[in-house]
């Protein structure tokens, strides 16, 4: 490849004025393949710049983007409807209004007494038989 761009040089029997036209020669064809060289290297540039853009474009588009982790905000259940509704909304809703109401059945307690004389009642052959047979009303 460097024989094909420049063919060897025969520099003998040349007088010094031929060699300073030789030098200016080369040094033009240099000048000419280090513009090219630039513009071939900023052309990869922009490319490659272009190719980051594009890939970074689809990367968003798939959606695999890491998400930042969102913080809290206290937001009043009437400034969110405003944010979502706009300016539809004015007036508060009242959310509990809606809400079905359930009757709560009273669970049975158990009477709690005093586990001291609860010991002494159940001390003895008469609190186990009192244990295994249940209570008696």
């Amino acid at each position: 490849m460097l024989t094909e761009k420049a063919p060897p040089l025969k520099l003998s029997g040349m007088s010094i004025q031929d060699l300073q036209n030789l030098c200016k020669d080369l040094h033009q064809k240099i000048d000419v393949v280090d513009e090219e060289r630039y513009d071939i290297q900023s052309k990869v540039g922009k490319h490659e710049k272009e190719i980051a853009e594009l890939s970074h474009k689809i990367f968003e588009l798939k959606g695999k983007m890491k998400r930042p982790a969102l913080k809290r905000v206290r937001v009043s259940a009437d400034a969110m409807l405003g944010a979502l509704l706009g300016s539809k909304h004015k007036e508060s809703i009242d959310f509990k209004a809606n809400l079905k109401t359930v009757k709560k059945e009273e669970e049975k307690k158990e009477e709690v007494t005093d586990w001291r004389k609860n010991v002494d009642a159940m001390s003895g052959m008469e609190g186990r038989k009192k244990l295994f047979a249940g209570p008696t009303s």
